[in-house]
């Protein structure tokens, strides 16, 4: 068994986490320029360090998780969700139940709260936001952000929900308290069921396809009959019959 893979079975074991469902060359790759930094001349030497010391641990499972994120992110997306998909699926339940998953540092999130405060009131908006990093989690509870993240964000939406501190914008009290974040993997953990909309954009092009199908599943099963999966504008869903799913528009999926 080589260096790499006898690495990624410590990891495993070590955080639950397997590594062997992203693509293998670009995380072979990105952890190499990592241990390489930190000075150790092989992957075993480099789990050595990380078990013994849980802050290089933390670094290592924050680079290892993909943290870009902005807010209204390709922005013609996000009208379709607004001005098409929402409607259809308020229709059917005047309480949706909203999923982002791989939230990273909680931009999303807060985009689903603030389209949607367009159709009810904040206090009947609700959100969850699941990422597998700890330390990003904190950050987008904090809700405090660089310009650039706000670069495609309408203008209306930042001057409602956004106050300037310095160089930084601080996102409302009111959108924050409508999101709910916690700790989720989405690779092993099971997920809960009955949601009206699940995002989850920007993360499964790093997956393995084996990991990408099973995760494809596992969304359709967390799904209500007409629910729908909002993917990133790179993830397309080439056969989404083959999990139960059908194009409702461009990166949408309704579930059948």
């Amino acid at each position: 068994m080589g260096d790499y893979e006898q690495f990624v079975g410590s990891i495993k074991r070590k955080t639950g986490i397997d590594l062997g469902l992203y693509k293998e060359a670009q995380m072979k790759r990105r952890l190499t320029s990592l241990y390489e930094k930190k000075g150790y001349p092989s992957f075993s030497s480099f789990f050595d360090a990380l078990n013994s010391n849980q802050t290089m641990m933390n670094e290592f499972l924050d680079r290892m998780t993909i943290n870009v994120s902005e807010f209204y992110r390709n922005g013609k997306r996000w009208e379709v969700l607004e001005k098409k998909i929402l409607p259809r699926l308020l229709k059917e339940n005047k309480r949706l139940k909203v999923w982002s998953a791989a939230c990273s540092t909680g931009e999303e999130p807060y985009t689903l709260s603030m389209i949607l405060s367009a159709y009810m009131p904040l206090a009947s908006v609700s959100v969850q936001a699941t990422d597998l990093d700890v330390d990003v989690i904190q950050k987008a509870k904090l809700g405090l952000y660089p310009e650039r993240s706000l670069a495609e964000l309408p203008e209306p939406m930042k001057r409602k929900y956004f106050q300037q501190e310095g160089a930084f914008y601080k996102i409302s009290d009111d959108i924050k308290r409508t999101v709910t974040f916690k700790k989720q993997n989405l690779l092993s953990d099971r997920f809960e069921s009955s949601f009206d909309l699940i995002v989850c954009r920007n993360v499964m092009i790093y997956f393995t396809e084996e990991a990408k199908d099973e995760l494809y599943r596992k969304f359709n099963a967390a799904l209500r009959p007409g629910g729908v999966l909002f993917v990133g504008s790179t993830e397309q869903i080439f056969n989404p019959e083959r999990y139960g799913f059908q194009v409702e528009d461009t990166f949408f999926y309704k579930k059948v």
